[in-house]
């Protein structure tokens, strides 16, 4: 094993439990070095997206409630799939910078960006057509109306969008994760200021909010843009456009995109069915503020998951499928101890959470209701989210989509259909859906990363990687 290998040099009279564990604690390290980091980067990131949020609901309710229905359906629409299409970076520039294809690594990252780009042509039409969708779905013509104005601003935002995704993952396959962080952060910042001086100073209310957004995310992009052409840390991984690598990138963008937005789509189908229960307002209301805990949440073991995808694939790409299992024992002995602390963390915090988003006691109380069910989907989606990162790092995207379709389509929505309207569970119910879904999830993954042949999956990396083919 290269990290026991390691720890012998270092300590050649040590007994074997002790270098396993020095082996561990020097895996941690690693783990650590990427997952912190990447905590801070995609929680700045995210917060581009849904910090003008906060400022207009200081102007009014027809403002918030338009630009965050326009948000939500974007993310489904438009950035759901950029994000998934990007995630099969992780696999072809992990795997291609484990191998010391450096070169590949460049050459991969250009051909999505200019994938992407193509994909984000038709995802714009989509965006202008959000009136239209939200007036067929039943929604107030007025929010509707408010909400396709703001999506049409958002179309900008798709094409730094989907450079800064594919920037991510060039960046995180060679452990390049201070950049991002440094580069999120002033782009924040700069947002915040910006976001500010649109809406109350120069009174542009929800134009102001999607344009600040925009302006941001291009300001982020020539930001990492600049950090790759002159920082030294990159040169071997300056390449030129292929046109061979289109094909490569494709036959793992479509089901990276599908494994991605199976699962978030089944939380935005879940969040509309709260709408239909009785009393709406409230059940959408709560339901909101536990998609908004969970999400950021989220990003923690996303984190980890991230780097356990960068690890794992740079360990295969190299052919030493050990090294690569140490790093899974390694991200789900610290993934499991801090959503476990995270979740027994919620339920003391339920008396008071929901004042967090509401003074409204109805709202509160039903929040301090829900913190149980929210703690268990915290901890099925914190192991998930470690598995789709492995899944990701191994090139196992194909399965993980069929997984999702199962877990979600076939078994969680189902579920939460006869629990809140046929078992008359209403929102305990819907959430009970959303619990399964993410358990039979994580049991698949587990199943699936379990009886994994290492040895094989190695051997697949690196033809994936000479050959310039996806092996069956």
């Amino acid at each position: 094993m290269e990290v026991e290998a390691l720890v012998k040099k270092e300590n050649p009279g040590s007994k074997s439990g002790f270098t396993r564990w020095d082996a561990f604690a020097l895996e941690l390290s690693r783990v650590n070095w990427i997952a912190l980091p990447m905590i801070v980067a995609t929680v700045s990131q995210y917060l581009l997206r849904v910090s003008p949020m906060f400022m207009l609901g200081h102007l009014n309710e027809l403002s918030l409630s338009s630009a965050s229905i326009a948000t939500s359906l974007c993310n489904v629409t438009g950035f759901s799939v950029l994000f998934g299409m990007a995630s099969a970076l992780e696999t072809l520039c992990g795997q291609a910078y484990g191998a010391e294809q450096y070169k590949k690594v460049g050459t991969y990252s250009i051909g999505a960006i200019f994938c992407l780009f193509v994909v984000c042509i038709p995802l714009s039409l989509l965006f202008m057509l959000t009136e239209k969708l939200l007036v067929l779905m039943g929604q107030d013509p007025l929010i509707a109306a408010e909400a396709g104005k703001f999506a049409i601003l958002l179309i900008p935002t798709l094409f730094p969008y989907a450079i800064l995704q594919c920037l991510v993952r060039y960046l995180q396959c060679q452990s390049l994760i201070l950049p991002m962080v440094w580069s999120s952060l002033v782009s924040l910042g700069f947002q915040l200021f910006l976001c500010w001086a649109f809406i109350f100073k120069f009174e542009l209310g929800n134009a102001g909010a999607a344009l600040s957004i925009g302006v941001a995310y291009w300001f982020n992009v020539i930001l990492l843009l600049l950090y790759v052409k002159y920082s030294p840390a990159c040169d071997r991984t300056h390449a030129s456009f292929s046109m061979e690598t289109l094909r490569e990138f494709f036959q793992l963008a479509i089901p990276s995109s599908a494994m991605v937005c199976l699962e978030w789509w089944s939380f935005e189908l879940i969040l509309l069915l709260s709408g239909v229960l009785p009393n709406p307002q409230l059940e959408t209301s709560v339901f909101s503020i536990c998609f908004t805990i969970s999400y950021l949440h989220g990003l923690i073991p996303y984190s980890f998951g991230a780097a356990a995808s960068t690890l794992i694939s740079n360990e295969l790409g190299a052919g030493k499928p050990e090294a690569a299992q140490v790093t899974l024992y390694t991200v789900l002995a610290l993934s499991i101890a801090e959503f476990l602390v995270a979740s027994f963390g919620l339920v003391i915090c339920s008396p008071i959470l929901g004042y967090a988003f509401s003074e409204e006691k109805e709202v509160v109380d039903y929040v301090k209701k829900m913190a149980p069910f929210l703690s268990v989907l915290l901890t099925m989606d914190g192991l998930q989210e470690v598995f789709s990162g492995v899944a990701r790092g191994s090139g196992w995207q194909y399965i993980g989509a069929y997984v999702n379709l199962g877990a979600y389509y076939l078994v969680g929505v189902p579920v939460a259909l006869l629990m809140a309207f046929v078992a008359d569970l209403k929102g305990a119910g819907l959430w009970c859906g959303l619990i399964v879904g993410a358990t039979v999830q994580s049991i698949a993954l587990s199943f699936i990363t379990g009886f994994t042949n290492w040895e094989k999956q190695a051997m697949v990396a690196r033809q994936r990687i000479y050959s310039g083919q996806i092996p069956n």
